[in-house]
């Protein structure tokens, strides 16, 4: 990649240092304007995501106007949707299992049931767990919004920054509002940019630009739309397989474990709270524990080997995808840099990097050749 045959010159060490000090400098005014870019940022890649769905009503109904307005209702209809029967679903579970957990604690008949699967000495190890006040808090219906609130505060720190650190419910809708607003805009615009978005370009560099900007876009829709569509669809398919095996809180675990799938194979954490479940459900219902986990492995590897056969052959193609390490180490990374601004722009702003990677390569390939 580097030529060793051409030496360093003053003028290449001062672009090289002129060079590093932007690129810190637009870390860092990335990092002070966070607060305000957040909203921007995020109705950006949601509209992104729901330009396709714009489109395809647009041809239907020949005005981009009422596309958007159709758009835009189908997607709060959706999320209203979703809400309304997550939520009190997710709640009753949780106190469902709690008390299933104080069942194995207290009850005998329970305990006599559990013995006759494991082994002595783990089922003292177990009780001692299930003993526990914090553990038996967390399977109720205040524990269980605790857990997710602190849970997502620690995942998401920057998370606030969407609504302007906003401190009441009212304040919170007005962010909110303020992302729909961009969403709307940057919707009904989506057309008109990519028309003419080439003119304001100087003509000299235009060529060169569009390019580098739509291997850019092929890189964004291959992965970036396709993954996510492949993550919603096994997410849809794990849940429904829990429900058939009779899982505790199944929509929310399998939709839970597809939304992990965004980093390929990272479903695989959905098996941490999934298994015990499987166990706790087939022990409630007078089965072997085992039983339970097996029948969770079961569909974790049936919904894997679909996605591994089927969808990601069909839906995303032998496209140069994102490897789970680097989508890690980018979501890590950028995190740490600019907090959940750096989350929200971190696959975007990788897939920018891996574009003008490989564009860079053929350059210097096509030169040598």
């Amino acid at each position: 990649m580097f030529n060793s045959d051409k030496p360093y010159t003053l003028d290449s060490v001062v672009r090289m240092v002129l060079s590093a000090g932007f690129i810190v400098s637009m870390i860092w005014l990335l990092g002070y304007l966070s607060s305000a870019l957040i909203p921007f940022v995020t109705a950006l890649l949601l509209a992104y995501l729901l330009n396709p769905l714009t489109d395809f009503i647009e041809r239907k109904v020949n005005s981009r106007g009422v596309a958007v307005f159709a758009t835009m209702l189908l997607t709060l209809i959706t999320v209203a949707a979703v809400i309304m029967t997550v939520i009190p679903t997710m709640l009753a579970e949780f106190s469902h299992m709690g008390t299933v957990l104080k069942e194995l604690a207290n009850n005998k008949d329970y305990a006599q049931r559990v013995l006759e699967y494991i082994p002595p000495d783990l089922w003292d190890d177990l009780q001692a767990i299930i003993q526990d006040k914090d553990l038996q808090r967390v399977f109720t219906s205040d524990g269980a919004l605790e857990m997710i609130q602190g849970t997502f505060d620690k995942l998401v720190p920057g998370i606030k920054g969407i609504v302007r650190g906003a401190t009441s419910f009212a304040t919170s809708i007005i962010g909110i509002a303020i992302v729909l607003l961009y969403m709307v805009f940057l919707l009904a615009d989506f057309g008109r940019i990519k028309n003419s978005w080439q003119e304001y370009l100087p003509e000299d560099y235009r060529k060169g630009i569009v390019e580098f900007l739509d291997e850019f876009e092929l890189t964004m829709s291959r992965y970036f739309r396709s993954q996510i569509l492949i993550a919603f669809i096994v997410g849809v398919l794990l849940s429904i397989g829990f429900i058939i095996i009779g899982l505790p809180m199944a929509l929310v675990l399998g939709m839970f474990a597809g939304m992990l799938n965004i980093a390929p194979y990272l479903t695989i954490i959905g098996l941490i709270p999934a298994i015990p479940l499987g166990a706790l459900s087939a022990i409630e219902a007078g089965n072997s524990p085992w039983v339970g986990m097996a029948l969770v492995l079961l569909v974790f590897g049936v919904v894997q080997a679909i996605q591994d056969g089927f969808l990601v052959p069909k839906i995303q193609g032998k496209s140069l995808g994102l490897s789970p390490w680097l989508i890690l180490l980018a979501l890590s990374v950028w995190g740490k840099l600019l907090g959940f601004l750096g989350l929200l722009i971190a696959l975007p702003m990788t897939c920018l990097f891996l574009s003008y990677y490989r564009r860079l390569l053929a350059q210097r390939k096509q030169a040598n050749s």
